[in-house]
């Protein structure tokens, strides 16, 4: 499994590289947008991975502010997560800027109306905060490493000023401590700018579908799935020690995945059924087409039926004592919800505003129809590969499985 892993690892980071070159060789050109749909799927990527960092931020949270002990041995592996999801998030939004050499204008020449810059300013401070935790999480272990060569050495000693001594009780107690601070940061940090990427579709008033107040909820409760349901996953099937506290701990992922499934239906319920409940309307017509329009397998094939329906059902089984079971539920949420996201992003777009609209130009970039094209998938390819090589690297480098490298936890 091991060789297959890398064997599939090195062709998506292939894939993902062939899109990385052509993006900037060729621009917009291969991708399927226009001027009518300006959004496809680097946004809903966009808003997916950074759903995946809130979420997984706030697991470490249960830990760091509210002392959910249980959780403790994850905790920095949230972080890590939270960060290379963070990252993920930036570069896939930042290939779909027009000019992507002016993203620092944001800070240069900030509009302070504008929702978009109060986002960037958050997901600043937001990756700056996951940067401390880390640090303060991780370098009580770190005088361990400190007579090694390599890059683990290096890193020792640099964040420790190659300090050989243990920490004592007290030095423990000060760092969690800050911990606490930091994390209690975090948490109204993270929901502000989560809840902001759903202020800001649903500030959009020329948007129908998206206008409406319950999208900053949605999106928060949507992050804790997505978030929560990866690094479940991750935690079933790549933790090392398969022992009774990783059955425990599994045990009680599933069941606060399983909880948020239902309680993310329940909202999407909310959202779907007062819009149409009178048939009529452009929200009807919008979400409508995509429950039975030409993509409506996206909806009912990878969100409802594998995000949902058999998720749940693998749930309730794996809380009988079948981990696999729970992983694979969990993965399956995780890897689906971006099926969410597109039918979040595109059916409000591909709807036109004004009646006769689609007629009255005729161009190839002047059109209602959006398909994510092979060009558009391999830089999301590349977003997903740099995500899992951060994570794998720092891993590798940093005691951040029990306070032990990798190669050393049996």
């Amino acid at each position: 499994m091991r060789a297959w892993g890398w064997i599939l690892y090195g062709v998506l980071a292939a894939i993902g590289l062939v899109g990385f070159f052509l993006r900037f060789a060729t621009g917009h050109q291969l991708a399927g947008y226009g001027s009518y749909v300006p959004w496809g799927l680097w946004v809903a990527a966009y808003i997916y991975f950074i759903g995946l960092s809130a979420g997984a931020f706030l697991l470490s949270a249960l830990v760091y502010v509210f002392g959910v002990r249980k959780l403790e041995p994850i905790a920095p592996l949230a972080l890590v997560v939270a960060l290379a999801s963070l990252l993920m998030a930036l570069i896939t939004i930042w290939f779909d800027l027009g000019h992507m050499e002016r993203f620092y204008y944001v800070y240069l020449r900030p509009n302070f109306r504008s929702m978009m810059a109060w986002m960037v300013w958050l997901y600043t401070a937001y990756g700056l905060l996951l940067l401390s935790e880390l640090y303060f999480a991780l370098r009580r272990h770190l005088p361990r490493y400190a007579d090694r060569r390599g890059v683990t050495g290096f890193l020792a000693r640099l964040l420790t000023g190659s300090r050989k001594t243990p920490f004592t009780e007290e030095e423990i107690h000060r760092d969690e401590n800050i911990l606490r601070v930091l994390g209690t940061i975090g948490v109204p940090l993270a929901i502000a700018f989560h809840g902001g990427v759903g202020a800001l579709f649903g500030t959009v008033v020329a948007q129908d579908l998206w206008h409406s107040p319950i999208y900053p909820i949605l999106f928060l409760t949507g992050a804790l799935l997505s978030g929560g349901a990866l690094m479940t996953a991750a935690y079933v099937f790549f933790w090392p020690r398969k022992d009774g506290q990783w059955k425990e701990i599994s045990l009680l992922l599933g069941r606060v995945v399983l909880g948020l499934i239902l309680f993310d239906l329940l909202l999407e319920w909310a959202e779907y059924s007062i819009p149409m409940w009178y048939g009529v309307g452009s929200e009807f017509r919008a979400l409508w087409n995509t429950l039975f329009g030409p993509f409506w397998y996206v909806y009912w094939v990878f969100h409802i039926l594998l995000g949902v329906v058999v998720p749940v059902l693998l749930l309730v089984w794996g809380l009988r004592g079948r981990m696999g079971a729970i992983g694979l539920a969990s993965f399956l949420v995780a890897f689906t919800f971006l099926a969410i996201r597109l039918n979040l992003v595109i059916p409000s777009l591909v709807h036109p505003k004004l009646e006769g609209l689609v007629h009255a130009y005729h161009d190839h970039r002047l059109i209602f129809v959006y398909f994510p094209t092979w060009f558009e998938w391999s830089v999301v390819v590349f977003s997903v590969v740099l995500g899992f090589t951060v994570t794998y690297v720092l891993v590798r480098i940093l005691p951040v499985i029990e306070g032990r490298l990798l190669k050393e936890v049996a």
